[in-house]
């Protein structure tokens, strides 16, 4: 797919266009220190040392504007800033905007509170050793203190605050991250928590739960594996947890299409379109009772205004029992009627009902058709240079209130590709605030069942900017600021680490053959498959390493600084360069082994090669052999993975991932033992095994 202009870019011109768009981007916001999202209005004033520390106060009494204020105190003095015993104390006070000091405050200083900042929105002034922190509401205050976090640098008393006066209110109302729950990793409900507090830190107020068997109901008991899923008790506690980050739970469960692990059950078997499919047919009864006893419980559990409903990719729709229908009505009046009889049945619950904006595009007439109360959440993953309409006119101009739905691109990948996730959320967002989408669904899959969250922030914080900035976000002002802001770290090693690893995929996809996907990872380069991937990626083997190992080295050189926070995100950085690494080095060393055995092989009558054959067979199988070298790289990433993976994941699903590890450990253990056995051979007899029995195929 074309790439918009100047984005996809060869290895080092990714690096020097970074260089160049911080250092204008830069020239253009001088004073502005690194923020995400980036504030609308910053008027740069001299920094505040903290070095007495910090007193912070909700002087209104609010009940919420005090939580913010504990949250922001418990924030600084993790960086071992607050110390308010000590005279000289800065003093950071979070006021409603029709308090007495706040008037007088933005009075002298000449700021307004105006209209469009009165949900969300904030003022922050620094006056001498005060921090005046303003909102209309609630999230105003709050949203206002999590920027104060991000102005403070250091640490103890070498912390200072920078000195600013800011306005700032989002773009977008609904700015949110979909979590995919059903497709192998549920994560557990401390990190549930983690992301709430951390989407909330960048000034995002939904979390969207994606689930296809993987919540509990007590109407429908058999599809959740309790070790598996979600409780209803858990789901409450997330919720009720989640109110005071000011972050509203919008639950998916999809409720037309993804349900195999339903309809597997013979209880359900005979609600689904073709047989142990994963489409709810329609014209069935039972179907729109089973969405009504799932939705009905929803609603008890998640009190926020929005239910998703899901319906994408209904592929079987028309190939089963709806065959005739469809043949009859054509596909788009089907699907469209359905979802209008689930509209009508879920009324009663009084709660707008989202819907994935894939299927219902392609016939725009029958858009027309859909209730005006619905909200099409159009959704599209790759950066589209000549813009997204596509995704959003069928139901703009139908009048339908919209989300865009970008993605991170992390599925099926050993590391997110971040280059097509940063252009594509970019893109899709903008293109969203003009044609007036009301919110944004940054999402996330685990399409293959090894998705680690953690891998995932880098994508899901320029969301966060994207969403709540209006217009363009620039990606270079964000990679700029990642590090510093999420990670503390000053030194920039761990942007480069990312474009790094960025430059790593690019190597891949020039060989036509996609970027750093899992399979690749678990590929035998022996194989036929193998074989025929190995011959088209071997020119990009020594760039991706060179790429991964640049960014491993950058991960070290920043981790040698100390001081660094979000450490679960940095070790499964350097995870995913690991991986990155271990597949090119993999087929290198595959492709070794094969050409070093098939040499000895053809050449062993030949004298000066029987020399030293024995030698050269345990340097294919023996201490340090290459085999063995396969071996423990399998073995070494397996150890991280699962260390990664416990931080935020429930024990379920794990070993179907480490299988893979211990497989891929046995295979090269079994080609090591053939060597072996090979060498003993060769002593004894001076014959060699055929390539063949040794599992190489020899090019004709």
């Amino acid at each position: 797919m074309e790439r918009p202009r100047g984005f996809c870019v060869k290895r080092h011109t990714v690096f020097l266009l970074f260089f160049f768009s911080a250092f204008f981007s830069a020239l253009a916001q001088a004073g502005r220190p690194a923020l995400i999202p980036q504030p609308r209005e910053f008027q740069d004033k001299p920094e505040i040392s903290l070095a007495h520390g910090v007193v912070v106060s909700a002087p209104g009494g609010n009940a919420e504007d005090k939580f913010a204020a504990r949250e922001l105190t418990d924030d600084l003095k993790a960086r071992g800033v607050v110390s308010p015993a000590r005279a000289g104390a800065a003093r950071i006070l979070l006021l409603r905007d029709t308090s007495v000091a706040s008037k007088r405050v933005l009075s002298e200083m000449k700021q307004q509170f105006e209209p469009p900042m009165r949900d969300e929105g904030y003022v922050l002034i620094t006056l001498k050793r005060d921090v005046y922190v303003i909102g209309h509401t609630a999230a105003g205050v709050f949203y206002g203190a999590q920027t104060v976090k991000q102005l403070v640098s250091g640490t103890g008393d070498d912390a200072v605050l920078h000195g600013c006066v800011i306005r700032d209110w989002p773009a977008m109302k609904y700015r949110g991250v979909h979590d995919d729950l059903s497709r192998g990793p549920v994560p557990t409900l401390e990190f549930q928590k983690k992301q709430i507090r951390t989407f909330a830190a960048y000034k995002m107020n939904v979390y969207s739960p994606y689930f296809e068997n993987t919540l509990q109901y007590a109407s429908n008991p058999l599809p959740a594996l309790p070790a598996g899923s979600m409780s209803q008790a858990d789901a409450k506690e997330l919720v009720k947890y989640a109110k005071q980050y000011h972050v509203t739970i919008v639950p998916e469960q999809e409720a037309f299409g993804h349900l195999h692990h339903v309809l597997t059950w013979q209880e359900y078997s005979k609600l689904a379109e073709v047989p142990v499919g994963a489409v709810l047919a329609p014209g069935e009864p039972g179907s729109l009772a089973l969405i009504k006893q799932w939705f009905t419980e929803l609603a008890g559990i998640f009190p926020g205004p929005f239910l998703h409903i899901g319906a994408d990719e209904t592929f079987e729709l028309g190939q089963g029992k709806t065959a005739e229908d469809v043949k009859q009505r054509g596909l788009g009046a089907v699907y469209v009627d359905f979802l209008k009889r689930i509209h009508d049945e879920l009324a009663p619950l009084h709660r707008r009902l989202l819907f994935w904006g894939d299927v219902a595009m392609n016939d725009p007439e029958q858009v027309k058709a859909l209730p005006k109360d619905m909200i099409a959440v159009a959704w599209h993953y790759e950066p589209e240079p000549t813009g997204f309409g596509k995704w959003l006119e069928p139901y703009t101009n139908a009048g339908m209130e919209t989300w865009v739905s970008p993605g991170v691109n992390n599925w099926n990948r050993v590391y997110p590709n971040n280059e097509l996730a940063l252009g594509n959320i970019q893109g899709f967002v903008a293109d969203g605030q003009k044609a007036g989408s009301t919110g944004m669904l940054n999402t996330i899959w685990n399409d293959d069942g090894e998705g680690l969250f953690a891998e995932d922030w880098y994508g899901v914080l320029f969301g966060a900017a994207a969403a709540w900035q209006p217009g363009k976000s620039d990606i270079a002002e964000f990679q700029k600021s990642y590090g510093r802001v999420f990670h503390g770290d000053a030194s920039g090693d761990l942007d480069q680490a990312q474009l790094a690893l960025m430059a790593a995929h690019e190597a891949m996809e020039k060989t036509g053959l996609s970027d750093l996907r899992d399979s690749l990872f678990w590929l035998d380069p022996w194989s036929a498959e193998g074989q025929e991937v190995a011959a088209k990626i071997k020119p990009a083997l020594v760039d991706v390493r060179l790429n991964a190992e640049r960014a491993l080295t950058l991960i070290a050189e920043a981790r040698r600084m100390g001081n660094l926070r979000e450490n679960d995100a940095i070790d499964a950085m350097e995870l995913g360069a690991r991986r990155m690494d271990f597949i090119a080095f993999k087929f290198q060393t595959a492709s070794d082994i094969a050409e070093g055995y098939l040499r000895l092989y053809k050449n062993q009558n030949d004298v000066e090669v029987r020399k030293h054959i024995s030698r050269d067979l345990w340097n294919l199988s023996g201490v340090n052999g290459r085999c063995q070298d396969l071996r423990d790289g399998y073995g070494y990433i397996r150890n991280l993975y699962q260390q990664a993976w416990l931080k935020e994941n429930r024990l379920y699903w794990l070993d179907n991932v480490l299988t893979q590890y211990d497989m891929a450990m046995q295979l090269w253990i079994a080609r090591a033992d053939k060597i072996r056995a090979a060498r003993q051979q060769w002593a004894a007899t001076h014959t060699l095994p055929t390539p063949e029995s040794m599992g190489i195929v020899q090019a004709n």
